[in-house]
């Protein structure tokens, strides 16, 4: 197994919080495959890449030589997860629960290695407890405590309904962990409170407590809003090769770093590398190409990937643009380069560096098909490229020193 620091700087990539890290030390100072623990409600069949960020991580896990165990939630799919809720959540009937599971347990193959991942349904455990037993877990916590989560203290101080059964589902969660004697729990940011019962729980029925990683929820192609597929903003796991190419070159180039942090299994230092060759000069598209494909590989194959880029740079230099567009030499100040503010009014594309600004603003900037936000971005001395402001305007841009 790799050292203790190897396997913290791996642990640490893009989480959120660690609780408690010394804690997890402790724990891998003992040079003993940890029980890593990751719950999933199958509330939906399809998976996009927001629910990937916990996937990859249990990789990781995998990876450093932990066993992986892949919680089913087909008990507490049936209550309902009240988690960031106005309302009471509907909850599914027992065959919707399990017709999401089987689609779960086929998607997840495609990251975590089948050999190494023990699928496990909480019903194994909660559907042998009688009312007694469920009785005796609930006197286990207190309503005081339930209410310190923001969403149910909200509701609360509104006066809205909050159900009896909306309080068992953080203690059928935490006992889920007493069950499968976890030593280390993952799950969103906005999980906590759950994972912190399962802590609480473990410690009363004399076990160890779990380590809390949470993870942050992953933005959306608008880098705004989380992935959501009500918001339309996601990329879904199993979307065809081109479709999913294109959706990851349409995101903007800091959302491209977030991607590559929580998505890629590249190395940081090889990520780092990248982000300095785009100091250097190189197009961040180039980039973003290696991220696509990595993406689509996984997914698909490789071979599917090179399709589905080359799909692309056919599309937005070839049958998306103009052939008789104008071409402009532009000079750029000095080795730095030109501003692409400047460039876009040099080019006559807008009037003025303020409508430039707007124009960038809204995403309505393009360069090679690929959307500029960045008001910075310069145009080194050597470049060509196809710039396109809106719809319509399109000019072939020189970059000279």
């Amino acid at each position: 197994m790799p050292s203790v620091e190897e396997s913290l700087e791996l642990i640490r990539r893009g989480a959120d919080e660690i609780l408690v890290e010394k804690e997890l030390v402790k724990k891998l100072e003992r040079g003993k495959p940890l029980r890593i623990k990751a719950g999933f409600d199958p509330t939906a069949p399809d998976l996009h890449l927001g629910h990937t960020v916990l996937i990859n991580k249990l990789r990781q896990f995998q990876d450093l030589g932990h066993e992986v165990m892949f919680l089913i939630g087909d008990f507490t799919g049936m209550i309902g997860d009240p988690t960031g809720k106005s309302a009471t959540r509907p909850p599914l009937t027992r065959d919707q629960v399990l017709e999401n599971a089987k689609s779960y347990e086929e998607q997840i193959y495609k990251i975590l290695d089948p050999e190494k991942t023990l699928v496990l349904f909480n019903s194994s455990w909660m559907g042998e407890m009688n009312a007694a037993d469920l009785i005796q877990l609930a006197a286990r916590h207190t309503v005081a405590r339930m209410l310190e989560r923001d969403d149910f203290n909200k509701r609360y101080k509104n006066g809205q309904p909050i159900a009896i059964h909306e309080f068992l589902y953080p203690l059928v969660q935490g006992y889920d962990s007493v069950a499968m004697k976890a030593d280390v729990e993952l799950g969103g940011t906005d999980q906590k409170f759950n994972l912190l019962v399962g802590r609480q729980l473990q410690e009363t029925y004399g076990q160890e407590p779990q380590i809390v990683l949470t993870m942050p929820i992953l933005e959306g192609l608008d880098g705004v809003q989380k992935m959501s597929k009500s918001l339309n903003n996601y990329i879904g796991i199993t979307e065809a090769p081109a479709e999913m190419f294109g959706k990851i070159m349409s995101i903007s180039d800091d959302l491209m770093w977030r991607y590559f942090e929580l998505l890629s299994f590249r190395p940081m230092s090889e990520i780092k590398g990248f982000r300095k060759q785009i100091e250097e000069g190189t197009n961040p598209r180039d980039i973003k190409f290696l991220l696509g494909e990595e993406i689509v590989a996984r997914f698909h194959d490789e071979p599917a990937a090179q399709k589905a880029k080359q799909a692309f740079i056919d599309r937005f230099r070839k049958g998306a643009m103009p052939e008789d567009m104008p071409e402009e030499e532009l000079k750029a100040a000095d080795a730095s380069g030109l501003p692409i503010a400047n460039a876009l009014k040099e080019a006559g594309l807008v009037s003025s560096t303020s409508e430039a600004y707007r124009m960038l603003k809204q995403g309505a900037v393009r360069l090679d098909g690929e959307r500029i936000e960045d008001r910075n971005t310069l145009l080194t001395p050597g470049t060509e490229v196809v710039a396109q402001v809106g719809k319509r305007r399109f000019a072939r841009l020189k970059i000279t020193a």
